[in-house]
């Protein structure tokens, strides 16, 4: 029962900051807060799935993120005109060559026997299949990107649903997932810690310079929404009306309205995957996940297969990522590869579940939460907090101008003490596992 209460006074905590920040700011502010809250505890779910309950350390979640925004765009835009016809069939071509080079080469590793000349066929098939495949890929990319570079310059999507591309941003993690797992996972832990930095890494440089798949640095804007536009419902007249009389005008409640109707749909996603989660935690399945967590090689005397575990594991947590990516690129409606940083989308999330509880969904969602409420609104907290410091010293003054310039610090330093607050009294999180 004291159980109950505290991890209930926690989240009405939480639940009241939000509140005093719509009283305080607006609104439009605090629904915001609560949706990407919302997205940030599906990140923390998916991250406490592998860490929580397998013990995998994956510091690569940016980029299972940057690949649900991707599926956001390959699946909610419309196809460019011309650009298929122009070079799309030629990519495509060269993606199979290049596909079939590497299956052709695996093969013959496999059939040939050990020696010098099964080394030499690789190596002849290799360099032989990269160029004819760059042969292929770049005038190809070139029609591509030469298609009303301004606006598009790439091939666009399918012109579907944009709500679809959430669980195809999944099925895009998930299978860069399996290609990690497949080649880490059977190693030690740091090694599985590098790799999905490194991929990560890879991943944000292709959306980075691959123009004819997602623009690159330039962005895609303008990706459709599963909820009404502001400007459309400001030209109903049913809808003013309905605003005017709750007092707001047809501007601010338009706003609220689509803030309101994302929260709505995040939440459905954020309960289903809690729900599934913990099936999965309190089943025979999630014990044996915590039974190889604990111990390994007792597991494996007990003859459990560890890794194909640890890779099952590792693939659902890094759907859940993709997932919560691509919710997030709906709901900015542009995807923007160069703002992606391992800060923001790595770091803050691992601080998130550890907060939480690492082992206990409640724990994640609560610290999805609280971290993105002070990762957003620590800086203006801390402008104002050293505007008043300084409020006494003259305009000009070295230090005056030091410490405001230095409120924008305020966000890193924060989320540390907090991290070390909390693993200094609170080693297990606020919400420890059961």
């Amino acid at each position: 029962m004291n159980e109950t209460l505290k991890n209930t006074a926690l989240f009405a905590i939480v639940a009241l900051l939000i509140v005093l920040t719509g009283l305080a700011q607006s609104w439009n502010a605090a629904l915001l807060i609560i949706a990407m809250g919302l997205i940030s505890s599906i990140m923390a779910l998916g991250v406490n799935l592998q860490w929580g309950f397998a013990g995998l350390f994956n510091v690569g979640i940016m980029g299972f993120v940057a690949l649900g925004g991707l599926a956001a765009v390959l699946i909610g835009m419309p196809p460019t005109q011309g650009a298929w016809s122009a070079g799309g069939w030629g990519i495509l071509t060269a993606l199979l060559m290049g596909a079939a080079t590497i299956i052709l080469a695996v093969q013959v590793m496999k059939r040939m026997a050990k020696g010098w000349l099964r080394t030499l066929v690789v190596l002849v098939v290799l360099v032989a299949g990269f160029f004819i495949f760059r042969a292929l890929l770049d005038p190809s990319v070139s029609a591509v990107e030469a298609v009303n570079p301004a606006t598009t310059g790439y091939l666009g999507g399918l012109g579907l649903p944009v709500i679809i591309a959430w669980p195809v941003g999944g099925l895009f993690a998930a299978g860069a997932a399996w290609l990690i797992g497949k080649t880490a996972l059977g190693l030690r832990s740091d090694y599985l810690a590098i790799a999905t930095l490194g991929i990560a890494e890879i991943i944000i440089a292709v959306l980075k310079n691959e123009d004819w798949l997602s623009r690159g640095v330039k962005n895609v804007i303008g990706i459709p929404r599963p909820v009404p536009y502001e400007i459309d419902l400001q030209n109903n007249a049913g809808f003013v009306e309905q605003a005017a009389g709750f007092g707001l005008n047809p501007v601010e409640a338009s706003t609220l309205w689509v803030k309101f109707l994302y929260v709505c749909l995040f939440a459905v996603v954020l309960l289903v995957l809690m729900w599934l989660s913990q099936r999965a935690l309190n089943s025979p399945w999630g014990r044996m996940l915590r039974a190889i967590r604990d111990n390994e090689v007792a597991a494996e005397a007990m003859g459990k297969d560890v890794t194909a575990r640890h890779l099952q594991v590792f693939i659902l947590g890094s759907a859940i990522c993709g997932i919560a990516g691509a919710m997030m690129t709906t709901l900015d409606s542009q995807l923007t590869p160069g703002s992606y940083q391992p800060l923001r989308f790595t770091f803050l999330i691992w601080v998130m579940v550890i907060v939480g509880g690492s082992g206990n969904n409640l724990g994640a969602v609560l610290g999805g939460f609280l971290m993105w409420y002070l990762w957003v609104m620590v800086e203006p907290m801390g402008l104002w907090l050293m505007q008043l410091v300084t409020a006494g010293m003259s305009d000009g003054y070295w230090l005056k101008d030091h410490l405001i310039e230095s409120a924008a610090h305020m966000r890193l330093m924060t989320m540390g003490a907090v991290l070390l607050l909390v693993l200094r009294f609170s080693p297990r999180g606020l919400i420890p596992e059961k």
